[in-house]
């Protein structure tokens, strides 16, 4: 220990004063934007969006893959990676938030890395990527999808502006698989932001033709597709399976949620989100005012790297608008502020309007963070008292630290956990072949077994289609043909379901379903033959 030591001491002194400032930011942005986020990811739960990824993890590290034993619309992507982080670490809720505080600082880094690359001062490099390490992950803690995507869509955005600004080539083979990942994530914004990069890319090839790079695009792209479909193969996925859930069903939902953008009202559009325009208001001033002093600005690198801040800046504001999930994109905030901080400093020297900017970054991060951080307001327990909430590890020893507290319980989570142990009991004592219900999705993981759901998460509507909508046939038979081939006898349902009643009225004779209740939060329904061929 000691010989390393002394190389690395040996490695530093051989730096400059810039090279070292680095490393230690490089070291305390690793290490603070893991640990925040591990005590955030401590606090409190949201039954199905909180344990979503803890249950699909463990699935896969047993073989149970997406699209092939569940149906699912959310990105397969989390659940590989959850899979890896239960392999290393182990199954438990250390490993669980370590998965979102890692992603975190890869947004963290990245955000560095990229304002350094323009030249930004590296103090205010640090400076915005520890605000961003604060606002990204830490509202929800465990890995989300809309997290996930939305992370790596603003990496594919980086990769896209550093290929402009460096002329690297490197940059575009990795353009199209870090968005590939981020649509494997989740469709949106991910789809989003693919189609203002892909668009930006097709004028800048048009205005600088450039074969080597183009190429270089190409092979990025058919590497990610050539490894998604050898995944799938290996996987024994089927393709059309893959596209019915993750394409075409998701496709309809969209339409639906198109609904939520109405009506365009100032309030909803830009005072909800006024910190988000208010950061990207000197980038509108400049390529308006740049464009109007010459219209040939527009065939430069930099009004198309200024044009997909701003583009994507407006498509996460669209998005947050189409989401039902509480506001999490003010993240972005330090970014654009970034980069309206590099743009300002190259075209204007009015201090006060940059310290005003800056200021204005700051503040609402802090305000941000306390409502939403502390709060815990994306798991709906804003106005929970969070002292009410109970170590998890009398649940299971997995929970170990997590501070239990739920909206379903929140002034007794100890007769919340109490339920859940005699529920798990009974279905452990049950030697049957079952499917398990429920959004509390650890029940089959702490019993170290599957729960052989056909659903990775039970949202009708949204995981899956309701009754008469579109898909709902192939949504149906994927169901059923689970329940034969696992030959379930019973199917056990642990209330409450957050977005759902009965799950298998809509698909099973509901005349033929023996029900029965064993505790005030678990049901039991028998499946028999004329279940299964019900028309």
């Amino acid at each position: 220990m000691k010989i390393h030591n002394n190389f690395f001491m040996q490695f530093i002194s051989k730096l400059d004063f810039k090279q070292q400032k680095k490393i230690f930011y490089f070291i305390f942005l690793l290490i603070f934007s893991i640990l925040f986020n591990q005590y955030y990811g401590y606090i409190g739960i949201l039954p199905l969006d909180s344990f979503l990824i803890f249950n699909s993890g463990y699935d896969f590290l047993n073989g149970y893959f997406p699209f092939k034993d569940y149906w699912t619309i959310t990105g397969p992507l989390l659940d590989v990676v959850q899979a890896f982080f239960f392999k290393v670490f182990g199954v438990s809720w250390f490993s669980y938030v370590l998965h979102a505080s890692v992603f975190n600082f890869i947004i963290t880094i990245s955000t560095f890395f990229t304002l350094s690359k323009f030249k930004l001062n590296l103090n205010f490099c640090f400076f915005y990527s520890i605000l961003v390490s604060i606002l990204c992950y830490p509202i929800v803690g465990t890995p989300f999808m809309d997290h996930h995507s939305s992370i790596l869509s603003i990496i594919g955005l980086f990769v896209f502006v550093l290929a402009l600004k460096t002329n690297l080539n490197f940059y575009w083979i990795i353009l199209p698989i870090i968005l590939g990942m981020a649509f494997l994530s989740k469709q949106t914004p991910a789809a989003y932001v693919s189609m203002i990069v892909g668009t930006l890319t097709i004028v800048y090839f048009s205005i600088n033709l450039n074969i080597r790079k183009i190429l270089m695009l190409i092979f990025g792209t058919f590497l990610f597709f050539f490894t998604l479909f050898s995944l799938l193969f290996v996987g024994e996925i089927s393709i059309i399976s893959f596209f019915e859930q993750y394409i075409l069903f998701p496709q309809s939902i969209g339409k639906h949620r198109l609904e939520l953008l109405f009506p365009l009202e100032f309030k909803r559009i830009i005072l909800r989100f006024k910190l988000i325009h208010i950061s990207m208001l000197v980038l509108i001033f400049i390529v308006v005012k740049k464009t109007i002093e010459d219209y040939k600005y527009v065939k430069k690198d930099e009004f198309l790297i200024i044009i997909s801040l701003i583009s994507c800046g407006w498509v996460f504001v669209i998005h947050q608008l189409m989401t039902i999930n509480a506001k999490f994109i003010f993240f972005i905030i330090p970014i654009l502020t970034g980069f309206s901080h590099i743009y300002f400093e190259k075209y204007f020297n009015k201090k006060y309007i940059l310290f005003f900017l800056i200021f204005l970054c700051f503040s609402s991060t802090i305000y941000y963070h306390y409502t939403y951080n502390s709060t815990r307001k994306f798991m709906d327990l804003d106005k929970v008292n969070l002292n009410n909430a109970v170590d998890a590890k009398i649940l299971d020893k997995k929970l170990n630290k997590l501070k239990w507290i739920s909206i379903l319980y929140p002034e007794n989570p100890k007769k919340e956990i109490s339920q859940l142990v005699e529920a798990i009991e009974i279905i452990k004592n049950d030697k049957r072949k079952k499917v398990i219900v429920t959004d509390y999705q650890f029940i089959s993981v702490f019993m170290s077994t599957y729960d052989y759901s056909p659903n990775k998460f039970w949202h009708a509507g949204v995981g899956y289609p309701k009754k008469n909508e579109i898909y709902f046939d192939t949504y149906k038979k994927f169901f059923t043909d689970k329940l034969l081939e696992n030959k379930i006898e019973v199917v056990y349902t642990v209330k409450p379901l957050y977005y759902d009643k009965d799950v298998l009225s809509p698909i099973l004779r509901e005349s033929c379903l023996t029900k029965i209740k064993h505790t005030d939060i678990l049901i039991s329904q028998l499946i028999t033959e004329c279940d299964l061929l019900k028309n």
